[in-house]
């Protein structure tokens, strides 16, 4: 994004961002300290907001923000379930804020009131208020809540008076694109920049409700047309330059480069599109969490990592799509976002799970004895097979030898390392099986069963890596053990 004027956003400094990338830091910290929700909005990211057990601890949260801040976070956005509900917040907040870090709080305007405001804004809060239409019924859809309207409208007025002139707080406001709002986000863009009022518009991530509400979804090219329309205004009456590119309008998030998520039960994540549970933070320094994870180093490396056409793409430099968005729609939180404008003719280009494995693994027919790759995750990855009479350690009377089941773990453990790189700039690196042990048989199968084939890489030494295998037909294990292998390090 090359701005004449600068833009107030989100992001941070390039320097910072490389910085951050190249010695495993934190420039911010997303945390959702509950989960607890009085809206039910259908585009919500959280199914069942109503799970709270195992939350959680005030102690626990404040560690983990100690944590953050050591690995040289300047900032932490709490998010929800709704913040303003939460019983701790105003402790929380007190302090994020005694230990010098500023904070950015998402909420739906809930208890906001006018001497809660005028709190949040001397504490030097900067709030994000989520509101998605001036029209009551329709922002009252949106919110799954009638009244949800009410509550908005009377926080952003308490917000306004409360707002410091002095400008070392913003006040912001949150706003999905979707099919309900799309028409009249234009005119609402220019009613927030005309109160001084920063507008974080965003494309929906298509997860959680959404995949229950699909009358949400716009069109890629008609969310490009916003972008557009949106950003000859910004030029021609605010001063504000900028190229439209997802997800969001009149910015650009990368904020895998720099950030990450914990969420309510102590679980880190990518970010709330990437659902990919990378570590505990009650089993796990943050920061080690940060620096072993193969997810998070894959998208801090983005450059080398991210396959299809949004790496041959003019702006790869500065945008890598939404990450969300295609985790959620492929499967692979390194392909190509399939909801980006400039991919609408490019899908065939675009891989999604399940992927037959015979382009990701050397062996070939008769010896390959694993058909689709089905998941992947941290380190980790399902396989399926159907076991058919003409496969190989399949006896005479149809069952299979159980010296198959660490074959099946071995070459799932190369079809998740053949994924990986598939492309993308770098060839599959080779491997090898060193060996085994812990092979135990717990049950039999026979042709006609169709089994699931578990692989997590729990150690790595350079090339070497140590996989634990499981083979279970039906959530019944049928066999586990662990292989050694060897892959040449690519370069």
């Amino acid at each position: 994004m090359s701005c004449h004027s600068p833009i107030p956003n989100f992001e941070f400094a390039r320097e910072e961002i490389e910085d951050a990338v190249l010695n495993n830091r934190l420039l911010s910290l997303e945390i959702e300290p509950s989960l607890r929700c009085n809206f039910r909005c259908p585009y919500c990211y959280i199914l069942d907001n109503s799970i709270l057990e195992n939350e959680l601890t005030v102690e626990e949260i404040r560690n983990v923000i100690l944590q953050a801040q050591e690995l040289g976070a300047k900032k932490i956005i709490i998010l929800g379930g709704e913040p303003m509900i939460y019983p701790h917040i105003m402790e929380m907040i007190k302090f994020i804020r005694t230990h010098h870090l500023s904070v950015e709080m998402f909420t739906n305007g809930s208890n906001i009131t006018a001497d809660i405001a005028k709190q949040l804004f001397d504490y030097g809060v900067n709030v994000v208020l989520k509101m998605n239409t001036l029209d009551e019924h329709t922002q009252d859809m949106l919110a799954g809540k009638k009244g949800a309207f009410k509550i908005i409208q009377e926080a952003f007025h308490n917000l306004k008076q409360a707002r410091q002139p002095s400008g070392e707080t913003f006040l912001a406001v949150s706003t999905v694109i979707c099919s309900k709002n799309i028409d009249k986000l234009v005119g609402m863009w220019q009613w927030l920049r005309d109160q001084n009022i920063i507008p974080y518009f965003e494309m929906i991530t298509p997860q959680g409700n959404v995949k229950q509400n699909d009358w949400l979804n716009v069109e890629p090219q008609k969310a490009y047309d916003l972008f557009c329309k949106i950003a000859e205004i910004d030029r021609t009456r605010y001063g504000y330059f900028w190229e439209p590119q997802p997800s969001l309008v009149g910015n650009r998030c990368l904020r895998h480069q720099f950030s990450c998520l914990v969420t309510s039960r102590g679980y880190v994540m990518p970010c709330v599109g990437v659902t990919i549970p990378v570590g505990n933070i009650r089993e796990q320094k943050l920061g080690d969490i940060i620096k072993d994870s193969e997810v998070i180093q894959d998208l801090r490396n983005y450059h080398e990592t991210i396959k299809g056409p949004c790496r041959e793409c003019e702006k790869s430099s500065e945008c890598y799509g939404c990450r969300g968005a295609a985790y959620q729609l492929t499967g692979d939180y390194l392909a190509s976002d399939p909801m980006c404008w400039k991919n609408i003719d490019k899908q065939d280009e675009i891989t999604c799970l399940p992927i037959a494995v015979e382009e990701l693994i050397p062996q070939k027919s008769p010896m390959r004895i694993i058909d689709k790759l089905v998941k992947v995750g941290e380190r980790s990855a399902d396989i399926t097979v159907k076991l058919s009479k003409d496969m190989p350690f399949i006896d005479e009377t149809g069952f299979l030898d159980e010296t198959a089941y660490l074959e099946m773990i071995a070459q799932a453990a190369a079809a998740l390392n053949g994924f990986k790189y598939m492309d993308t700039s770098k060839p599959t690196p080779e491997g090898f099986l060193l060996g085994a042990k812990k092979l135990e048989i717990l049950g039999s199968a026979h042709v006609g069963n169709t089994l699931k084939i578990s692989v997590y890489k729990y150690a790595k030494y350079g090339g070497f890596g140590i996989i634990k295998g499981t083979v279970s037909r039906d959530n019944h294990v049928l066999a586990k053990g662990e292989v050694k292998i060897w892959h040449e390090i690519a370069h």
